[in-house]
């Protein structure tokens, strides 16, 4: 009886040191860095983690107008992300809420994420890089 005992201990350990291994590490936050418009003359910023029952990483999130038509200091939007990331992360997907307005995203995965951020008044490329 030793002997199962000490196997079932060991069982146990062993399980209990994957799931620490597997489990993700939700209170490091995930960087997002991209540029938003035709140009690029949108830089979006923001630190998202994992939301409170949801798979979704939620965070705060600053757009910046760089293009060369800023006058005086550059303008800045702040707001919220909240994004979906595909298992294999092939694809990504986005509801960015600032100054009252809802966009989604959706992009594919090359170098970088690809793909449209949809405005009630206007669609726009953008471009999503994670750290």
């Amino acid at each position: 009886m030793k002997t199962g005992r000490r196997g079932i201990v060991r069982t146990a350990v062993q399980v209990a040191v994957l799931a620490v291994l597997v489990t993700p590490a939700s209170a490091e936050p995930l960087e997002l860095f991209g540029y938003a418009g035709v140009m690029g003359e949108w830089e979006l910023t923001a630190s998202v983690r994992e939301g409170s029952g949801t798979k979704d990483l939620v965070g705060p999130m600053t757009m910046t107008h760089v293009g060369i038509c800023t006058v005086d200091r550059p303008e800045e939007k702040k707001g919220e992300i909240r994004v979906q990331i595909s298992h294999p992360a092939s694809r990504i997907s986005a509801t960015l809420l600032f100054d009252g307005v809802e966009c989604t995203y959706s992009g594919r995965l090359s170098d970088f994420y690809s793909g449209t951020m949809n405005c009630p008044t206007a669609s726009v490329p953008l471009k999503i890089w994670l750290k």
